[in-house]
């Protein structure tokens, strides 16, 4: 499943939205979070992603500012995901997200680029914000 929805300027100008690329294999979170990224101001979903090769095609494409990206995904999993897209885009700001605590994942995330951590359950509009404001 690979979407793009629509495009912002290459490094964000000042009031252009935050674009955001979702990457999951499970519908249920990709809506849910589409649904968090449509209703937080300031913030655009450029496309979503059902695995890690859809994640690197699609982040090529349309230039992510923020990637929301699951750790454990068949094919390509999330850690190596986040390794290639931060050598793709090593401006955009990667949040690994999961439903496994931090401490029980292989999730190493300075080891792979990303910038945060956050189980799927805390993400929601604040999360959101606070991420891209301590990581944008």
């Amino acid at each position: 499943m690979r979407s793009a929805v629509g495009t912002t300027e290459a490094g964000n100008p000042p009031g252009s939205p935050v674009g955001v690329l979702i990457v999951d294999d499970h519908t249920g979170f990709r809506s849910a979070a589409r649904g968090v990224v449509e209703a937080t101001a300031g913030f655009a979903l450029l496309g979503e992603a059902s695995c890690g090769e859809e994640a690197l095609e699609l982040a090529a494409a349309v230039d992510p500012n923020l990637i929301i990206l699951d750790v454990r995904m068949p094919g390509i999993g999330g850690v190596e995901t986040a390794r290639r897209l931060h050598a793709l885009r090593p401006a955009a700001a990667i949040v690994l997200v999961s439903t496994e605590d931090y401490g029980k994942g292989p999730f190493r995330i300075a080891s792979c680029g990303a910038a945060a951590f956050l189980r799927k359950e805390a993400f929601g509009p604040a999360a959101l914000r606070a991420l891209w404001d301590e990581h944008g």
